[in-house]
């Protein structure tokens, strides 16, 4: 009986930790806390011009495997948002170009397709935050993995944000891009 109870009680704290390791493996960002938060941020009015952008990728481990330098040119038309965004890698390789149109489809609902997106991009303003969820076939030397992003967009002013994406493979955060963006004059 002694036995039967401590292997029941192994599989029990087992179970336990590995719920806690994909715990600590995984992040959500919860937009209504920054509903209420100033100044909002508006993806039409931020994006309509030109945008220049500074971010990393860390791996897992929060080694930077990627350091690259965007150059968006925005533009509204006919309400669809259009970013032609350039690529220049100082670390680490990837994209050299993306396209992306976005449309707002309901109060504060977007949806955005790109070339390399599988399937249309979900986006929702929050206020001062706005999420896009969206799936991608990332190659990875010689293989390509269906990811998950959850992009998020935070304003500090009307001409300067900041991005945070989790890039996620089942369910559990395998790399994390930070971006700074300004509007040039």
């Amino acid at each position: 009986m002694r036995k039967k109870v401590v292997k029941c009680f192994s599989r029990f704290a087992t179970l336990c930790v590995a719920m806690l390791t994909l715990t600590a493996c995984s992040v959500s960002v919860d937009g209504n806390n920054y509903r209420d938060v100033s100044p909002d941020f508006n993806i039409e009015s931020f994006f309509d011009g030109d945008v220049r952008a500074w971010g990393i990728v860390q791996d897992r481990s929060g080694e930077v495997i990627q350091r690259f330098v965007v150059d968006i040119d925005g533009s509204m038309q006919d309400g669809v948002l259009t970013l032609d965004e350039k690529f220049t890698y100082g670390l680490g390789d990837g994209a050299k170009s993306r396209v992306w149109k976005i449309e707002k489809v309901g109060e504060g609902k977007y949806v955005g397709n790109a070339g390399d997106i599988a399937g249309p991009a979900a986006g929702t303003s929050y206020g001062n935050a706005f999420n896009f969820s969206y799936e991608m076939d990332l190659p990875v030397d010689d293989t390509t993995y269906r990811v998950t992003f959850d992009d998020w967009f935070w304003a500090f002013d009307d001409t300067t944000m900041m991005n945070r994406s989790y890039i996620r493979k089942f369910g559990l955060v395998m790399a994390e891009v930070t971006i700074f963006m300004q509007k040039q004059e």
